[in-house]
């Protein structure tokens, strides 16, 4: 139970903190518990975690294989520095390492230098420094309806208005053209296209940059861009691009790392890809504040001779729960599960547009899915108001779900890797029972033509 009403937080929250925050709903919820893929608001109610609290939530709320181990670390040692040893953090970063997959066929090669961070802001940032430290170049390129963070060169790199402040940004960063298929930049079809907009890349760094790059930024499918998922070609056709120009591929894998997108560890292992620099944070915690980089020797070595320390980056208790995240994912077999349970789902939910026109586009991979409404699937008129309805209308029913692209007319559906198929097919029922109301709303608030007099 909660000490404070809704009212009352509502209240405290407007005297007492920055009026930026955002909240959900017409009427917040106050969540005060949670358990594996669900949570319980203050009068008790149970919901299905349908958004991992914004896709951070890998393998459940309150795991009881995780929480005790952190519970034994906060008695044992609470913070210590990396200024001294401390045995957890070597460990977890040799099991990141064999998990990423080091050398093995079919994973990313190499990658077996971590650092760890608190956000997938400071990952980004420090991932960012490495390129220009390990190529001597300043100068990135990075996609539209992107989102890497909110400190400044994590603002910068991220392609969409909504998410950027007016200020003096971090110089030397270009937006190129995202593999948005249902909404194609280029006004082309695919795969007539021969995916033109992964080509686009090298002429932006041959007319907007000195021809020499630090580095690429790309999230394997975009999340709060509305969970654009790429044809098979695009990364695989922008990696030799960036490789040829002398850059760093980094992938920012603060949503679809960890197993979330299915069959892989880390999301960009579906187009073949290998990077030189992953960053991670969100599910890597399961809910503690944990991010962090992996990346290759070679590019780890340009910062010997160089001091970087973060006070709370890999901390005794963070360590100690993500090392359990690791456990879980890899004793239960969750990345298998994210792809089974994801499949079903995606199947369903694509069953769903022969019954409601709302829908425009059913996307994505494993448990990182997305529902793109319409107003009209000729025009493809977006549809931000009916999105923010069917949330309240899913709300209503015992799910929770979120939101995302430019117009927020994207239903984001990122459920705990430990969900199953008959959550998944409560996810669906819900949606088409939610979907059908609001379409039954719609019709009843049109205005009736009026008769003509005679």
């Amino acid at each position: 139970m909660s000490d404070l009403t809704v009212d009352q937080i509502k209240k405290m929250r407007e005297e007492y903190l920055l009026p930026s925050t955002m909240t959900y709903f017409e009427k917040p919820l106050n969540i005060v518990r949670g358990q594996m893929q669900y949570v319980y608001d203050d009068t008790g109610r149970k919901y299905l975690d349908g958004f991992s609290a914004v896709v951070t939530i890998s393998v459940g709320h309150c795991h009881p294989e995780i929480v005790p181990k952190i519970q034994r670390q906060v008695a044992e040692l609470q913070h210590m520095t990396t200024l001294y040893y401390h045995p957890t953090i070597v460990k977890y970063a040799k099991k990141m390492a064999e998990m990423a997959g080091g050398d093995r066929p079919g994973k990313p090669a190499n990658l077996r230098v971590s650092f760890f961070t608190n956000s997938g802001c400071e990952a980004n940032e420090l991932a960012a420094m490495l390129a220009k430290n390990h190529t001597k170049q300043q100068e990135f390129i990075a996609l539209r309806h992107s989102f890497h963070g909110r400190t400044l060169m994590a603002m910068t790199l991220t392609g969409q208005s909504s998410w950027r402040h007016s200020m003096p940004y971090v110089f030397g960063v270009t937006h190129a053209p995202a593999a948005y298929c249902y909404r194609c930049p280029l006004k082309l079809k695919y795969p007539s296209c021969g995916v033109a907009c992964a080509s686009q890349v090298e002429d932006i760094i041959k007319y907007n940059t000195s021809g020499h790059i630090a580095g690429f930024f790309g999230e394997p499918i975009a999340g709060f861009g509305g969970v654009i998922h790429p044809p098979k070609e695009y990364f695989p056709i922008v990696h030799s691009i960036v490789k040829k120009h002398g850059g760093v591929y980094i992938s920012d894998e603060v949503q679809t790392g960890f197993g979330r997108t299915g069959k892989h560890f880390f999301g960009i292992s579906h187009w073949g890809v290998k990077p030189d620099i992953v960053t991670m944070a969100k599910g890597i915690g399961n809910g503690l504040p944990l991010g962090g980089i992996l990346t290759t020797r070679a590019i780890a070595d340009s910062m010997r001779g160089k001091v970087h320390f973060n006070t709370y980056g890999g901390n005794p208790v963070s360590m100690a729960g993500g090392l359990a995240v690791l456990d879980v994912i890899e004793r239960h077999r969750m990345i298998e599960n994210a792809d089974t349970v994801g499949s079903f789902l995606k199947a369903r939910l694509s069953k769903l547009m022969n019954r409601h026109p709302l829908i425009g586009d059913v996307r994505g991979l494993g448990l990182m899915l997305g529902v793109e409404l319409v107003k009209d699937r000729k025009t493809k008129e977006v549809a931000p108001k009916e999105t923010l309805r069917l949330m309240e209308l899913c709300k209503d029913r015992g799910l929770l779900i979120g939101k995302g692209g430019m117009a927020g007319n994207v239903v984001r559906i990122k459920p705990p890797m430990c969900i199953n198929r008959k959550d998944a097919d409560f996810i669906a029922d819900v949606l088409d029972e939610s979907l059908g109301a609001l379409e039954k709303e719609t019709r009843v608030k049109k205005p009736r033509a009026r008769a003509r007099r005679r």
